[in-house]
């Protein structure tokens, strides 16, 4: 019997694993596809965020309600009911590649909104729904799992490593499956990624439900102790609710305008005429596997150095990255691997998709003139949005800006930060710690609105120069840190 649920338990646990990364994988696909949605509507990068804003939007709705629903119906069922409503949300997103293309509803600004913008923005809404109550469920069912202390610990540790490197695969594989965004792309590029994250829910639903998880909630018939005071009470954590905010709005700020930037092949971006999604996910992809190399570090390291030091030191490293990164000019660059871009292979190609001829092609491959093309700039446009010039110059291997490389950096800073607020915002918060979590959950919507803000500002005054959003959330946590943490509520009993 006892080997019995021994094994039920390591079903469950590798579950549990798998819908680790299946939270960043779903949150990690809204950035990506905001770059389709961008192109659809003539480059506005505050349009492309909305999908990511309405993602975390979820969260201000869903924090504590998800909490509540936990404690009445336990881990399980509150599990399966996030899965249910995670494949919903999938199959909405879906459902905007097919419906509503050319039907318009109303006018935003210059931008006349379809219907199938709209399907999309439920759809991930609903998914925001969905990694909410998965995030209140995992970390302590894995806990129970483990069976509580440093094993239930070093099993959350494994999810969050399964979390991270589920999120450097995502911009990666949404990248290699868009390539080059143009106006033609659309969300219909990207089905196979929707297909799959149902599958993996799905499966798991099946799985969890013939499963028994532990529920010591449930079999308490203790009645709920009234408090004299709240979280609010205490000034750290008020702070750090704030903090929680504005740092989830840098971690996914950093790496989506920087996506954004790379995958934008005008001036105003990177330049990179070709590929430029697909460098731009293995780009981003690296940022957050540098997440993973912090939080591996870190959790090797907290025995000796305190939350508060780590965070200090990780954001004014983080300050220093984005500030070089930001004063470094795009000219200064490093040439993409002829594996990720083949100049003769790729141009090759556009050539054959405009019905050009073998030998004028391999003509002009030997002599780049833009006059061998004229005859064909009408189907070069149509096809795949290119001049003859950007034909010409699809010949040179394209540059990656330095300052690309120098964002991705920020991923090791901030995989620290997380962590280091919330553990000194709940520091002696004592009986208060469960309210108290339940409020920095629904602080997750900093991830949607800070970003749509930073888009707001590149639109604007340029990629870079909306990086100054950036400078100044990473300035409140470095006061957090350096004076805001501290404790000076001592006095309520706790």
């Amino acid at each position: 019997m006892s080997q019995q649920k021994k094994n039920s338990n390591l079903i469950a646990i590798i579950t549990m694993f798998f819908i680790f990364a299946m939270i960043s994988f779903v949150t990690n696909l809204a950035a990506p596809f905001g770059t389709i949605w961008k192109n659809q509507y003539d480059g506005s990068n505050t349009l492309g965020m909305m999908g990511n804003m309405m993602n975390f939007l979820a969260y201000l709705f869903m924090g504590i309600p998800a909490g509540n629903l936990l404690v009445k119906i336990g881990y399980k069922k509150t599990a399966l009911t996030a899965m249910a409503v995670g494949v919903i949300g999938l199959f909405i997103q879906y459902l905007s590649s097919l419906l509503g293309t050319d039907t318009e509803l109303f006018t935003a600004g210059t931008f006349i909104i379809n219907l199938n913008f709209i399907i999309y923005l439920l759809g991930a809404f609903i998914c925001g729904l969905c990694v909410c109550m998965l995030n209140t469920v995992v970390n302590p069912m894995l806990n129970l799992l483990g069976g509580g202390g440093n094993k239930g610990n070093q099993l959350i540790q494994s999810g969050g490593a399964l979390n991270s490197l589920s999120a450097t695969l995502t911009p990666l594989f949404v990248g290699l499956l868009i390539g080059t965004v143009t106006k033609k792309t659309t969300m219909t590029d990207v089905t196979p990624m929707l297909f799959i994250a149902m599958g993996v829910f799905a499966a798991a639903f099946i799985i969890i439900s013939f499963i028994a998880i532990p529920e010591p909630h449930l079999k308490s018939g203790a009645a709920k102790e009234k408090f004299s005071h709240s979280p609010w009470n205490f000034r750290h954590t008020v702070l750090g609710v704030i903090g929680i905010f504005i740092y989830v709005g840098i971690e996914i700020g950093i790496p989506s305008t920087l996506n954004f930037y790379i995958a934008d092949k005008t001036a105003k971006g990177a330049g990179i005429l070709l590929n430029g999604a697909a460098i731009g996910g293995a780009i981003t992809a690296i940022y957050w596997l540098l997440m993973l190399v912090g939080r591996s570090v870190s959790s090797a390291i907290s025995r000796r150095v305190s939350s508060r030091t780590q965070l200090i030191t990780v954001t004014i490293a983080a300050i220093f990255f984005v500030m070089v990164a930001m004063f470094i000019p795009k000219s200064v660059g490093i040439k993409v691997p002829n594996m990720i871009y083949n100049p003769i292979e790729k141009t090759t190609e556009i050539l054959q998709g405009a019905n050009v001829p073998d030998t004028l092609i391999n003509a002009f491959i030997a002599h780049p003139s833009a006059a061998m093309l004229t005859p064909y700039t009408i189907v070069l446009n149509a096809e795949s949005e290119m001049t003859p010039d950007d034909v010409v110059n699809s010949l040179n291997t394209p540059l990656v800006p330095i300052s690309a490389f120098v964002l991705i950096l920020c991923g090791l800073c901030t995989s620290v930060m997380w962590g280091g607020i919330f553990n000194l915002a709940v520091e002696g918060l004592g009986k208060y710690t469960a309210q108290a979590s339940g409020i920095f959950m629904m602080m997750v919507v900093g991830g949607g609105v800070l970003p749509l803000i930073q888009q707001g500002l590149s639109d604007t005054f340029g990629y870079m120069a909306s990086y100054w959003l950036i400078i100044a959330a990473l300035g409140y946590l470095l006061f957090y840190g350096l004076v805001g943490s501290k404790n000076v509520n001592k006095d309520i009993p706790v």
